[in-house]
């Protein structure tokens, strides 16, 4: 009777396995069409994070006109440099639409990302942060 046990019992598990095997690989079937299509930069990712703080303060600094609000694009990531705080500083060079619409102006903008951070070991405790520290007219209009 335990040898009958111990046969049903393997069975049992090979039986189990192979339904679980397959219902993973149905699972991940799913998902993948994504990933297999994007590519995705680091630069990508910062700007996604950035983008809201930094469109916010383009339509303040230039009083709200329809056009540097939706026309101002990005140029390139300048610097960043990790703070004692556990921050980033990362200074951003953007073009913002002048009164005419082919001509752009310069602006650079410097803007601090705060992690959420609560550890004890690295005495860090702040939560998500971005804010424009500063803000540059490199070109006048």
């Amino acid at each position: 009777m335990k040898k009958l046990t111990v046969l049903f019992t393997i069975l049992m598990l090979f039986a189990t396995n192979y339904y679980l095997v397959n219902a993973k690989s149905q699972e991940q079937k799913e998902i993948k069409p994504y990933a297999e299509d994007w590519y995705v930069t680091p630069e990508d990712i910062i700007w996604d994070i950035i983008y809201p703080t930094i469109d916010k303060r383009v339509i303040k600094e230039y009083g709200g006109k329809e056009s540097s609000g939706f026309g101002w694009r990005k140029q390139r990531i300048v610097n960043i440099v990790y703070n004692n705080n556990h921050s980033y500083d990362i200074s951003i060079r953007i073009q913002v639409p002048n009164n005419n619409p082919l001509k752009y102006v310069e602006d650079l903008v410097k803007v601090r990302v705060s992690p959420p951070c609560d550890s004890p070991k690295i005495s860090c405790k702040h939560s998500f942060t971005v804010e424009v520290l500063e803000y540059k007219h490199l070109t006048q209009e």
